[in-house]
């Protein structure tokens, strides 16, 4: 089916957030509850397509940040700094 304007009605300013979705066919954002696009029927998406790809750089990204946490929060650093004294 194709886009009939209805959507407009519904236009989201974010994206993905609580609520908003996306549908492919009319291309645009949209504040809705239901499972399908009020315009089209098209399916909408909750969710990026590449969501995994995302999620896996956020986990390499958080992980990074806490090898970098432990070695300034360790006390085993604390430990070896006091004996050096």
């Amino acid at each position: 089916m194709t886009c009939k304007g209805i959507c407009l009605r519904h236009k989201a300013l974010g994206r993905y957030n609580s609520e908003h979705k996306r549908c492919q066919q009319c291309e645009i954002f949209i504040k809705w509850n239901g499972l399908r696009c009020p315009c089209c029927g098209y399916k909408l998406r909750t969710r990026p397509r590449n969501f995994s790809n995302a999620k896996s750089k956020e986990e390499k990204k958080s992980s990074r940040s806490t090898k970098e946490n432990k070695d300034v929060l360790s006390p085993e650093t604390d430990i070896e700094t006091a004996r050096s004294r």
